[in-house]
């Protein structure tokens, strides 16, 4: 009986891992190829400063279509935030190269942001949480917690979509492209953070009852 559990933990932890990793190295490979271009001459050079944001954005298509050949090669269903990635990171990306416009490049995370929280709501609105399906295999919650959980996190999204808006309008664009990394993962992380009291006390509960239910059904 002990075998169950740990065999259903040792399935949970690479899967976040990947989801880390997918997540994380398209946007540090996007910082670091911008930073080192801020030290190039500026100029009308194909490597030139001026020409930064345009090489970044081509890593940043490359790193998440790796992201999605990982995930398939891995065998595993690609999440619905991935599939808005990729194709939002594709459409604009291709965008910025081809009309050679910076503008597409500073409202992607934008639209980003945007459909993710669209589309939390969305799978709310036809009785389909999607966030439950995303973090079941860590957490088991009754239903009305799961859907405070996706609500937070569709607000937070928007949160994200209109503080980008206000920083690429209102700042430098070196500014900009390092907030990826400064700001926008730090408060992801600590969102998540100030959320993990609410999960593990509903957790905590779900598994008490469950454990009741069991303890009550012999007698």
């Amino acid at each position: 009986m002990t075998d169950a559990p740990q065999t259903e933990t040792k399935k949970s932890i690479p899967k976040g891992a990947g989801n880390i990793w997918t997540d994380l190295g398209p946007v540090l490979a996007f910082v670091i190829v911008f930073n080192v271009l801020q030290n190039a001459p500026e100029g009308p050079g194909l490597f030139s400063k001026d020409n930064a944001i345009f090489w970044a954005t081509g890593v940043f298509m490359a790193g998440v279509a790796a992201a999605i050949g990982w995930t398939l090669m891995k065998g595993r269903r690609l999440p619905p935030m991935l599939i808005i990635t990729g194709t939002v990171v594709m459409v604009f990306g291709g965008l910025t190269l081809v009309l050679q416009d910076k503008t597409f490049a500073f409202i992607k995370p934008t639209i980003i942001n945007v459909l993710f929280a669209v589309t939390i709501l969305g799978s709310l609105a036809i009785g389909r949480n999607l966030w439950k399906t995303a973090f079941e295999h860590a957490f088991t919650m009754p239903d009305r917690a799961w859907k405070i959980f996706a609500l937070r996190w569709a607000a937070f999204y928007v949160l994200l979509a209109i503080l980008n808006e206000v920083i690429w309008r209102n700042f430098s664009e070196e500014f900009w492209a390092n907030s990826k990394l400064f700001l926008s993962i730090p408060l992801a992380i600590g969102f998540m953070a100030l959320n993990l009291p609410f999960l593990m006390k509903h957790n905590i509960e779900d598994k008490a009852d469950t454990g009741g239910d069991k303890a009550s059904g012999p007698a």
